[in-house]
């Protein structure tokens, strides 16, 4: 966590180009009413802020200058105590760790950036090389998975186009979305071997998630180049009738809807 809000920081500088990779503006020094600091006065416990926090991705950003890693007498303060009993540079520590064991128990990705993870000169500060950076950033943010890559390309997709990622009402649902009156679930494949197995599975899985009528609702599976053709062997008019539409998740990350149409048409 960085002192101070100014937007020419280097968290904002980091923040700002986090929300260009992800497609999204991060909410700020967010406070869940989780995630809370020690006792104080009265035994009152503030919420403790974290930097940046994307709801669409459900993800968690912390930037963690030096004094987050070494001793640095001016914010640490050693003279002085804090609620906690240690004085602010030992604080720092514990809230560090509150973070990194609370936001992941409660559903959400936590990812940790210093700036040794970015171009910075001898001294550890942040060259601002942004093509750099930003590339850099792109390769923190990813996950391990090529279905999660799947996954967050096309929620980045969902949100430029005016998608909100919600809460599965389905635990085994991957992906789902509102905009206005309508409602997509989505299923997502990676990169295997077994390419037609897993798109048939997909469909089997697609097909469970079907349990309410509602007008607005339609499925999607979303699958990386390899597959797209092993997902479109279900014909495209029991895909119409199904109000299932695939979509193709490039490796350069550019979603494609798959025609679906009488006419070749989306």
């Amino acid at each position: 966590m960085t002192m101070g809000t100014r937007d020419d920081s280097d968290e904002a500088y980091v923040v700002g180009l986090c929300d260009q990779v992800l497609g999204e503006t991060a909410c700020t020094q967010h406070k869940f009413e989780w995630l809370l600091g020690d006792p104080g006065v009265g035994g009152r416990r503030v919420r403790l802020p974290v930097d940046a926090y994307w709801p669409g991705h459900r993800l968690v950003v912390e930037y963690r200058e030096l004094q987050h890693d070494q001793p640095v007498p001016h914010f640490d303060k050693p003279d002085r105590l804090t609620v906690s009993g240690v004085h602010r540079g030992e604080q720092r520590a514990l809230y560090d760790a509150r973070r990194d064991a609370e936001v992941p128990a409660h559903g959400l990705r936590l990812v940790v950036i210093r700036p040794a993870d970015l171009d910075t000169d001898g001294r550890g500060r942040l060259r601002r090389s942004r093509e750099a950076d930003l590339a850099a950033l792109r390769r923190l943010l990813a996950r391990d998975s090529d279905e999660d890559r799947v996954i967050d390309v096309f929620r980045t997709w969902l949100l430029a186009e005016g998608w909100t990622p919600v809460e599965p009402t389905d635990r085994w649902t991957d992906l789902e979305a509102v905009r206005g009156d309508e409602r997509l679930i989505c299923k997502a494949k990676g990169r295997t071997a077994e390419k037609g197995t897993d798109a048939d599975i997909a469909y089997g899985q697609l097909l469970r998630r079907m349990t309410r009528e509602a007008p607005g609702i339609r499925y999607a599976l979303a699958v990386p180049s390899s597959s797209a053709k092993a997902a479109e062997r279900v014909p495209a008019h029991v895909r119409r009738l199904l109000r299932i539409d695939v979509y193709e998740v490039t490796d350069d990350g550019t979603v494609r809807q798959l025609p679906n149409g009488p006419n070749g048409t989306a």
